[in-house]
């Protein structure tokens, strides 16, 4: 989850907020491995966070639930980025609209995120709640204190 929160967020800061730049020629190409690259950095965090867990057999339907969220979640924000690439040069007020749906897409993801979290957690060992507590967990400057 950590790794799918800080994806959003760099997504969200990566895309400037009212920057706008033309595709180049080969952006289909690059978007293509981009987007192969994202689920794979999706699916490490899930396996990531799934091992820093300990996450049981008898834990795994609160598992999946929580992962499908984050898998969701990152296919919703990967399309609204990759419209964002291919809308090319826009009015202002166009380029602020679209990047006030991926900030709305960002918070509705959250709030699933949070939704299927809270039945993992509420499921997890003592141990297990510390370790997510940790894992989870941003100093007061909004930098990570782990991985």
């Amino acid at each position: 989850m950590k790794k799918a929160l800080v994806i959003l967020a760099s997504a969200l800061a990566m895309s400037g907020a009212f920057a706008q730049t033309a595709a180049p020629a080969s952006a289909p190409a690059a978007a293509a491995a981009s987007a192969g690259k994202h689920e794979r950095n999706v699916e490490d965090r899930i396996a990531y966070l799934h091992s820093q867990l300990k996450i049981t057999p008898a834990q795994d339907p609160q598992w999946s639930t929580f992962a499908d969220v984050m898998r969701s979640n990152a296919q919703t924000m990967g399309d609204l980025f990759k419209q964002r690439q291919q809308a090319g040069a826009q009015s202002a007020i166009d380029d602020m609209k679209q990047y006030s749906a991926i900030a709305q897409a960002h918070a509705d993801g959250m709030k699933k995120l949070v939704d299927a979290f809270e039945p993992l957690y509420n499921s997890l060992s003592p141990d297990q709640k510390k370790l997510a507590d940790q894992t989870f967990h941003r100093s007061p400057g909004g930098g990570k204190k782990h991985k």
